[in-house]
């Protein structure tokens, strides 16, 4: 028979991050039904999140990517440096391959769309508190099978479609970015289309976004 201690330190603790109430109890609920696994502390943003990683340092922090004072992918790096033995698994409405990418090369340990929640979570918390990766299977068969134009091009975006993206982020309008390249107007907007279609990303905050989570200003 193990012990009490045995007990405690098999104990999976949790940290939850989301900025809806309603989120945070279900999740609760779906994750304490595990007999080892235990929600020790809840945050509605991202300094909390910080801040309770830094606390009560858990097995893992479940993060919402998304909260109301910024992106949880820049904190991440953050919550590695105060907690490096925090798993950390983001579950998010945002299911791009790109946005998926971007957080594991933060330095997240597992990836779950919020739909898949009910299924997944569990299996990504448990996976992510071993030291294991965990990425939703539909997401990861989506991105095994993207057909890039050379390793490393994100979401399949040619050398000029990155170029012209890179000057949209920049706050280029199409007539700029025409003579800043060379083309015409109207290729400029053949080539914004395409971009918008492959990323997913329809606004200019969207693109600016994303040019800066692929390192590309």
């Amino acid at each position: 028979m193990p012990d009490r201690d045995d007990e405690i330190n098999d104990t999976v603790t949790i940290v939850l991050a989301d900025d809806h109430s309603l989120v945070r109890s279900a999740l609760r609920m779906v994750l304490e039904a595990e007999p080892d696994f235990e929600v020790v502390a809840e945050a509605g943003d991202v300094r909390t999140a910080v801040r309770k990683v830094l606390g009560y340092k858990p097995s893992v922090i479940v993060l919402d990517l998304y909260m109301p004072d910024g992106s949880s992918l820049e904190a991440i790096p953050e919550l590695r440096d105060v907690s490096p033995r925090t798993a950390i698994v983001v579950l998010t409405m945002d299911d791009k391959p790109h946005t998926a990418r971007a957080a594991i090369r933060a330095g997240a340990s597992a990836f779950v769309p919020k739909e898949a929640a009910d299924t997944e979570l569990v299996d990504a918390t448990r996976a992510a508190s071993h030291g294991h990766s965990y990425l939703d299977p539909q997401l990861g068969g989506r991105i095994a099978t993207e057909n890039e134009d050379k390793p490393g091009a994100p979401d399949g975006l040619s050398r000029r479609e990155r170029e012209v993206l890179k000057l949209i982020a920049l706050g280029y309008t199409n007539t700029e970015i025409s003579d800043e390249l060379a083309l015409s107007v109207r290729t400029v907007e053949a080539y914004r289309g395409r971009i918008q279609r492959k990323t997913h990303e329809r606004s200019r905050a969207e693109m600016v976004r994303y040019a800066r989570e692929h390192g590309l200003i």
